[in-house]
């Protein structure tokens, strides 16, 4: 029997910052292999927790089942990602019935977006529409410990930055535990964001969330689906090395890993790294951290 285990209270016992990785369903044999080889090789590394998130082309059922595999039979903590938007209450108690029956302790909750081949589709009048509606229906019903994202850079469906922290708002006092951020590449986005939270009264430990840069044609890509900023230096630096895509891989490593640095040696509480589904890169960058230390208080 597997013990439960809450990722807020996870967050707030421990002495040291949380490291956590995120993955996404396989959807080959080959992205099953790929997915199992990323495990084995970052599991050592002993991560706070794990997610799993739902992969467009997945279903949730699939993501209960890999967290239930990596809680039960791998022994990592792990979270199942749930979005809501387009889904009923019925349909999502059903899936939340399921990962209690499974184990399972912590859920991302989120808002979801309309499928990529009808982006104006709309849900039914009955359908969960925003992330805190889902949070609301888990905290009303679950014993679930929630997680929320939260976009340090601003959601694409926000008007400004006021905006989004009155959403943010309205999702901590929905239940949310804990959020972890969009993926960013300058540290001074993310302070200023957790300012601007803290001085809204919203007191919910704040995780980074970090991907390090493996390649050039990836930008264009990050910055379209994210909306993340990418540091002029940072760009200039890439191209330079545009035709060498080890030499990229390089550099990405090497700012992800000064990033990390900074953020845990300014106090944030820890680093939620988006692994792709590949270990080398998370596992180059972390194990730097806990060599390095940078959390601790120098004298």
């Amino acid at each position: 029997m597997t013990t439960s285990v809450r990722i807020d209270e996870i967050i707030s016992q421990s002495e040291q910052p949380v490291f956590s990785f995120e993955f996404f369903p396989p959807t080959s044999e080959e992205g099953e292999r790929n997915l199992r080889e990323a495990i084995e090789k970052l599991a050592p590394l002993e991560p706070s927790f794990v997610s799993i998130t739902r992969r467009a082309g997945s279903t949730s059922e699939r993501t209960v089942e890999l967290t239930r595999w990596m809680k039960q039979e791998l022994g990592l903590e792990a979270m199942s990602h749930l979005t809501g938007y387009g889904s009923t209450p019925e349909e999502l108690r059903r899936i939340l019935d399921l990962a209690a029956e499974v184990g399972i302790d912590n859920v991302l909750a989120l808002r979801g977006d309309p499928p990529r081949e009808r982006p104006d589709w709309t849900p039914e009048s009955e359908s969960i529409r925003y992330a805190s509606d889902l949070i609301a229906l888990i905290a009303g019903d679950y014993p679930f410990c929630i997680g929320a994202a939260c976009y340090p850079e601003v959601h694409v469906d926000a008007s400004d930055m006021a905006g989004e922290i009155r959403v943010l708002k309205t999702k901590a006092e929905s239940g949310a535990a804990f959020f972890i951020t969009q993926l960013f590449f300058d540290n001074a986005v993310y302070f200023e964001f957790v300012e601007a939270v803290r001085a809204a009264g919203i007191e919910q430990p704040i995780i980074p969330g970090l991907m390090p840069i493996t390649n050039a044609e990836q930008i264009e890509r990050m910055t379209a689906l994210s909306g993340a900023t990418i540091p002029r230096e940072l760009i200039a630096q890439i191209e330079l090395r545009a035709s060498d895509p080890g030499t990229v891989l390089e550099l990405g490593v090497a700012h992800a890993t000064l990033q990390a640095a900074d953020l845990l040696a300014r106090g944030a509480p820890g680093i939620h790294f988006y692994t792709l589904n590949r270990s080398p890169s998370t596992r180059a960058i972390l194990s730097a951290l806990k060599i390095s230390r940078p959390w601790q208080k120098r004298g």
